[in-house]
């Protein structure tokens, strides 16, 4: 899938565990490790802004994109 999160590096950087963060946002510890994993196929626009917020990041921090080889003919 072309779109990576990066969710477990920001959480690693600013030394932050997952359930601190799932406590701080009022989502489950479930869901943010399905965040980390990519297992998702959408994120609300609200949940994103809490995650900015708590970690002090900006969304770019969080995901990115990155075409699949296959992708580029």
């Amino acid at each position: 899938m072309p779109i990576v999160v990066d969710l477990d590096v920001m959480l690693a950087r600013r030394k932050v565990r997952s359930k601190e963060l799932a406590a701080a946002i009022g989502i489950t510890e479930q869901q943010v490790s399905l965040l980390k994993s990519g297992k998702v196929k959408g994120v609300r626009f609200e949940t994103l802004e809490k995650i900015c917020a708590f970690l002090e990041c900006q969304p770019g921090d969080l995901i990115r994109y990155e075409p699949d080889q296959s992708d580029t003919n």
